[in-house]
């Protein structure tokens, strides 16, 4: 007896597969036709797993934030604490965002996932893309969370072949499919090792070749939006002075009692004029709180709250807020969608600005423009500002908060407290707003996001680029078409 599915249903869907063919697993994702066809002709590529090539493998540790004091450091001289958004799809460490372990800490909890320069680093945990790879430079001592393993291979040479493969999407994609669990999937070590490996000499400098061009677009882009500020200073006939130095005669400063009575006595917060740089614009300086209809903190959110049902409504948090002060949905919180009943009032509106409050010190303040369609909510470290629109521009403001974040001026303000930072909006409401006229405002905001533009333009452009010198050069090492 034989049994033939309708033309009708979609077969990446729905399909049928022998018994006889299904052998270690029997989850309907793992059978996918395109990925058993995938793995097919990887394999007729090849006949070498990834543990033909591990002299040792690693897994690392996340200490307690308990003792957090005991573990971490913000100090320059800890030790780079290596997590899965420093790894990356171009074979190197991207540490831009890196946390730091003590000294003790990497020397003996931590002792036995050391770094060392030639190792090959592989994302095992997390949602998203799997099985991310990166090598370790030379010389450079770090150590890993739970979520990579560390691989010592024969040699630097052996761990960029192997790492530019993994990063590769056919790769990934097999990488996926022996991955288990569902809202955060992983790969054991059985799993991990069996990854076909197609060790072509060849791969590290083709993908070095298109991650160059990407970083050379990629680094136009950042260059656009480092200028932003400089933009925005001039639009006020403010002219940016630069640092004083950094020198001990500096940071040592006096005051009298009765003028620090009644407020804080952290020295930061009397320094000196936390809003000296637009002290000099060509406009008033009213209060924010002045020009706002509301400020509204969103809600916190635990597991259980969590929800990852069709439809449930994204939560925005302060890891949904980019570097570049975009909004980022690669790391979501979802939270049933009958929620919105009961939360009518959390669901976030077009046209306010959303500012991180609580963070680390260096993040808090980060402030993005909410304009997006659709249902969201907001996280408890997010605050909400809906300006007063004939008086403050919501962009305008967005950019603003966005210097003064960059300024330190957060980093001054904040009140700190088990290892987290954050801004009030007490605090918020006092701060200073250079106000052109709106019309001044509304010129200037598009100014900024015309850069802002260009700059998404050459990302987008960057990312297509590199996507397609993949694609082509998995064509070259495999012989054949391997992207659908």
């Amino acid at each position: 007896m034989s049994f033939a599915l309708s033309k009708a249903v979609n077969p990446a869907k729905v399909f049928l597969t022998r018994k006889a063919e299904m052998t270690g697993r029997w989850d309907p994702s793992y059978f996918r036709p395109e990925l058993v066809a995938l793995e097919k002709r990887v394999c007729e590529a090849t006949s070498h797993r990834l543990r033909d090539f591990v002299q040792q493998m690693s897994g690392g540790a996340t200490p307690s934030i308990k003792d957090a004091d005991t573990h971490y450091t913000e100090s320059a001289d800890g030790v780079p604490f290596i997590r899965v958004q420093n790894l990356s799809t171009t074979g190197r460490l991207y540490l831009e965002d890196c946390k730091r372990i003590s000294r003790s800490t990497h020397e003996g909890l931590l002792a036995r996932s050391k770094l060392f320069g030639g190792e090959l680093l592989v994302k095992i945990t997390g949602v998203g893309r799997m099985a991310v790879a990166s090598v370790v430079p030379d010389g450079f001592e770090a150590n890993i969370n739970q979520h990579i393993v560390a691989i010592r291979t024969k040699g630097r040479k052996t761990s960029e072949t192997l790492a530019a493969w993994l990063n590769l999407d056919s790769a990934e994609r097999l990488a996926s499919r022996r991955s288990t669990g569902g809202t955060r999937p992983a790969l054991d070590y059985p799993a991990l090792l069996s990854l076909p490996i197609v060790f072509d000499e060849r791969l590290p400098t083709l993908i070095e070749d298109a991650v160059v061009k990407c970083q050379a677009r990629l680094e136009k882009a950042q260059g656009l939006l480092g200028t932003i500020d400089d933009v925005l200073l001039a639009e006020l006939s403010v002219i940016r002075k630069a640092d004083p130095p950094n020198t001990i005669k500096k940071r040592i400063f006096q005051t009298d009692f009765h003028k620090i009575t009644g407020q804080r006595f952290d020295p930061i917060f009397h320094q000196g004029d936390i809003f000296h740089f637009v002290r000099e614009a060509n406009c008033g300086l009213p209060r924010l709180g002045d020009l706002v209809a509301y400020f509204l903190t969103g809600f916190a959110a635990g597991r259980g709250d969590q929800s990852d049902e069709e439809g449930a409504i994204i939560q925005i948090r302060p890891t949904n807020l980019s570097n570049d002060r975009e909004l980022v949905f690669n790391r979501n919180v979802t939270i049933a969608a009958a929620e919105l009943k009961m939360r009518t009032f959390d669901a976030l509106k077009r046209g306010e600005v959303l500012f991180n409050n609580t963070n680390s010190q260096e993040q808090v303040g980060k402030t993005v423009y909410f304009d997006l369609n659709g249902d969201y909510f907001s996280s408890n470290h997010i605050t909400r500002i809906a300006p007063k629109g004939d008086q403050l521009n919501a962009q305008y403001l967005s950019y603003v908060l966005n210097l003064y974040q960059r300024q330190k001026v957060f980093f001054k303000l904040c009140t700190n407290w088990n290892n987290q930072s954050g801004v009030g909006v007490d605090v918020l409401e006092k701060i200073p707003i250079p106000l052109p006229n709106p019309k001044r405002q509304a010129l200037i905001a598009a100014k900024l996001e015309k850069i802002r533009d260009e700059a998404r333009m050459l990302r987008l452009q960057a990312v297509e680029d590199l996507q397609q010198a993949k694609a082509e050069i998995e064509a070259l090492i495999l012989g054949k078409k391997v992207v659908e």
